[in-house]
């Protein structure tokens, strides 16, 4: 290239960044997603409005050679998005529903579209029918994967069954539509028969998905041994994408199923924090730069300018095929499965967004002499037009209200709708591998026993540091249900949203991983805990951690919360709420309910109760120097039921921890082996547990002093003898 060529290159390119960045911001400020205001971009700098004068000045002949270069460098990367994008695991338990509508909304425009196809090629001259029937049809039943996932997140479908149903089924439809499309290149390429280079396709799979996905799975452990995405790491993946994608040219596939191949091979397990770098890497020069560059030269081939009658006729029929197609397909097949009606309509709504992922299919027809000019410019018409309509049709069949009433119904469902003693559990994360050969919960099943030994389920002293383990909690809250029956414990985790979602592929690679990996721990979790106790998983985006768990208590109306940590409480709910503050010991021989006066008396002592019995140990109960009548009557009535229980109080002002009455003799109360329950310094019913080893019942109470009997410990004392 001479100098003046490469000023207008990089002239060229400024003024991409400048429309992309520009048209993209507009339309997502009109609720629509940025790749329509790219694809807008790409349209104008063509010849369909503006004819030649901007694509002569800002970019002549000579450059759009490097353009093209370029722009199939960002066809590539692309790719491998939607290829790392799709995981398995957004089709777990929602297989049949998925494979169902994935299937109708493929076959209806498949079909449709090869019937309308065959009417076109008489019209644009194509002698060879079938491949150009084949990419017509193949083109129409195309899923916008990165464009579905941004509007369910947008509009909050995330959190509903027609969120999850689309995104299961955008993923199945990917897999088929690009299967199908590498079949059509083929043929299309064929000229009367199948090149022998196409021969290597089966070899080529077996290649990547029995030795290279393996191998790449030690790039998730060098990432892991060195903290970050180091350039070694991240230059190894780019080598075998290239080398992917070289393989699939010369076999005749185009180099873009290389990269979707390459991108589906990429560790999922143990990668997530691979995956997000290596997509943060991408977005600061993809998105920025080359994906713009791409939709410039899909543009400067859109003209629309020669559009007569005969045209428009052709462009009405391929949207009705299109959007008809589509839409009837993935509605049967999800009134098939007894999804409902206005449901079924969201998801074949949804199922109808094409975006990016359309203009490279077309693309490439082009690229391959497969479609003609003007039929590849009413075709990114289409594209434009089915990603558009999606959000506005969206809001009229499944409104704000509607989908308000649905996220209200799955919680409902998902905190358990049965009568009985219900505990909502507020599960940390991650969760403690649990100890090899652990044994099932079943609370209740022994007195002292859950089924399994204290820190079966990972939750070891120390297993965590400092920070009581997901199994200690859970393992707590089953203690606390003991052989209430029926019974429902409800495991929860609220994940934090994304700090910034990425704009390239679906933007939600990560928060989606952390989903499904936190969905994937609560069900393992679930499957540990025994005794006939019902054990449904929720897991929430949020960003007002205590907002949502009022809500959740307001679905679920628990009798019991229980967490670790910081629970976000604020004290006004009639809940009471149980919080895990340490590791529990190994093995626990006493419970100790400490308190002063009545204030939050009864809930320490139902609590401390429930769990002495649990664990068959004796209940220590430590009033803080002075006894009322009340707990003294509590105390009597637990001794009648059979529990063991010591009355003791500490000497005043915190110091040493002395028996009062029956404990036989002084000794110190509370240890490393003891639970200790109290009440904290907080409104409202609220109760930590921690271990023996704490402090003075001072440390705990602080603000907390209740009306206390004004009789003399002793005499207090002699009520319960």
């Amino acid at each position: 290239m001479t100098s003046h060529a490469v000023g207008q290159l990089l002239l060229g390119l400024a003024v991409i960044i400048v429309l992309a960045r520009v048209l993209g911001a507009l339309a997502r400020k009109v609720g629509q997603p940025p790749v329509v205001g790219e694809i807008i971009a790409g349209i104008l700098i063509g010849p369909s409005i503006f004819g030649t004068l901007v694509s002569d000045r800002f970019f002549p002949a000579d450059i759009r050679p490097a353009l093209a270069g370029l722009a199939n460098v960002g066809l590539v990367l692309f790719m491998f998005i939607v290829g790392y994008e799709l995981d398995q695991s957004l089709v777990r338990g929602r297989q049949r529903i998925a494979v169902s509508v994935s299937i109708g909304s493929v076959l209806a425009p498949l079909g449709l579209g090869f019937a309308l196809a065959l009417w076109l090629a008489g019209r644009h001259g194509v002698t060879d029918v079938l491949p150009f029937a084949l990419f017509i049809g193949a083109a129409m039943a195309v899923t916008a994967f990165p464009v579905l996932a941004r509007i369910v997140a947008d509009r909050g479908l995330i959190r509903t069954e027609v969120g999850g149903l689309a995104l299961a089924s955008a993923a199945v439809d990917d897999v088929i539509a690009w299967s199908l499309l590498a079949v059509v290149v083929a043929v299309g390429t064929a000229d009367g028969g199948l090149p022998w280079q196409v021969l290597g396709v089966v070899p080529f799979l077996i290649v990547m998905f029995r030795w290279v996905r393996p191998a790449l799975r030690r790039l998730a452990a060098a990432r892991e041994r060195a903290g970050r995405l180091t350039p070694d790491v991240l230059a190894v993946i780019l080598i075998g994408l290239l080398v992917s994608c070289y393989l699939t040219e010369i076999m005749g596939l185009h180099a873009i199923f290389g990269a979707f191949v390459f991108g589906a091979v990429m560790p999922r397990a143990g990668g997530e924090a691979l995956r997000h770098e290596i997509l943060e890497r991408l977005e600061q020069v993809s998105v920025l730069l080359l994906l713009p560059v791409f939709f410039v030269v899909a543009g400067l081939q859109v003209d629309l300018s020669t559009v007569d009658g005969g045209a428009l006729l052709e462009l009405g029929l391929i949207l009705l095929v299109a959007i008809a197609g589509k839409f009837l397909g993935a509605y049967a097949g999800a009134r098939l499965n007894r999804v409902g009606p206005r449901q079924a309509g969201a998801l074949a709504t949804l199922m109808n967004t094409r975006g990016l992922t359309e203009i490279v299919i077309l693309s490439v027809g082009l690229q391959l002499a497969i479609i003609d000019r003007q039929i590849f410019s009413m075709m990114v018409v289409m594209a434009l037009v089915t990603t558009v309509m999606a959000g506005p049709l969206l809001a009229l069949i499944y409104p704000g209200r509607v989908v308000a009433r649905d996220v209200a119904r799955a919680e409902r469902a998902a905190l358990g709708e049965a009568e009985g003693f219900k505990v909502l559990v507020l599960v940390p994360g991650p969760t403690p591998t649990p100890a090899p050969g652990a044994a099932p919960l079943a609370p209740g099943s022994a007195p002292g026993s859950f089924g399994s030994a204290p820190g079966a389920l990972g939750s070891a002293p120390g297993a965590l540091g400092s920070a009581p383990g997901a199994g200690a909690v859970v393992e707590l809250a089953v203690a606390l249900i003991g052989a209430r029956r029926p019974a429902t414990l409800v495991l929860a985790r609220l994940v934090p949203y994304p700090a910034a979602a990425l704009e390239i592929g679906s933007g939600l690679t990560g928060g989606l991983l952390e989903m499904n990996r936190t969905m994937g721990e609560l069900t393992d979790l679930a499957a540990r805990v025994g005794g006939g106790v019902d054990v449904p998983v929720l897991a929430r985006f949020t960003g007002d951690p205590g907002a949502e768990l009022a809500g959740l208590v307001r679905s679920g109306r628990p009798d019991l919360v229980v967490g670790s940590g910081e629970v976000p409480h604020d004290g006004r709910s009639p809940v009471t709420v149980v919080t895990l503050t340490g590791p529990p010991p190994a093995a626990v021989r006493e419970i100790i309910a400490r308190f002063t006066g009545d204030t939050h008396a009864d809930a320490v002592l139902r609590t401390a109760a429930q769990l002495a019995s649990a664990y068959g140990v004796e209940l220590v109960v430590d009033a803080g120097g002075r006894v009322s009548r009340s707990v003294a009557g509590t105390v009597r009535e637990l001794r009648r039921q059979g529990l063991t229980v010591n009355l003791v109080a500490s000497t005043a002002g915190g110091g040493p921890q002395v028996s009062v009455g029956d404990r036989g003799g002084p000794g110190p109360v509370g240890s490393g082996s003891a639970l200790v329950v109290a009440a904290e310094a907080a409104q409202g019913a609220h109760i930590v547990v921690r271990t023996g080893s704490d402090g003075a019942p001072a440390q705990w109470m602080t603000g907390l002093r209740g009306p206390v009997d004004d009789r003399s410990e002793e005499e207090a004392t002699q009520v319960t003898t």
